[in-house]
């Protein structure tokens, strides 16, 4: 059982670690969890059996040590401000502004909001998956996601506006 939790650990890191970023916002911090959670895995004496739900176990070892050293420590969050310089702009490339947008979306959403996005959107566990790994039922992650969409959109929407008002000032033009 050690090989298929090992081979689960390799084949999910890159998933697993983005999923740590977003739970804590640091990816040095990211790569403390999930080494911690890795151990907790190869430690475990009853992992499950199925290739799929070892793979939602393993993002549930990774939560739930969070949620312990969060506990633990109750410290404030860092939060870098984010800016757009001019150097950043890439010659206002759409894909380009629509992937920050996303990104800078994503750092100003709640963090239940941002935990849902990523679990479905981003890592694509079906609800009934994600459902299992936050402990909630599962009209409660549809409810969550779609309010978490609805937040995303709204915040995306300002900083669209945003950025389309830096754009034209770079350009000369006038706003009507």
């Amino acid at each position: 059982m050690h090989d298929k939790i090992e081979r689960q650990l390799l084949e999910n890191w890159p998933r697993l670690f983005g999923y740590a970023v977003t739970l804590t916002r640091d990816r040095d911090r990211a790569s403390d969890l999930l080494q911690q959670a890795a151990l907790a895995a190869l430690s475990a004496t009853s992992p499950p059996q199925e290739p799929v739900m070892l793979r939602a176990w393993l993002f549930k070892i990774v939560r739930n040590n969070f949620i312990d050293g969060h506990r633990r420590t109750i410290v404030e969050s860092k939060h870098a401000a984010t800016s757009i310089e001019e150097t950043e702009v890439w010659g206002f490339d759409d894909r380009v502004i629509a992937a920050l947008s996303v990104r800078q979306g994503l750092d100003r959403l709640a963090p239940d909001h941002r935990e849902i996005i990523e679990l479905v959107d981003i890592q694509g566990f079906r609800y009934a998956e994600v459902s299992d790994i936050l402990g909630v039922p599962l009209g409660t992650v549809m409810s969550r996601l779609s309010r978490a969409r609805l937040a995303l959109l709204d915040v995306i929407g300002g900083t669209v506006r945003s950025l389309d008002r830096a754009r034209r000032r770079s350009r000369g033009d006038r706003l009507g």
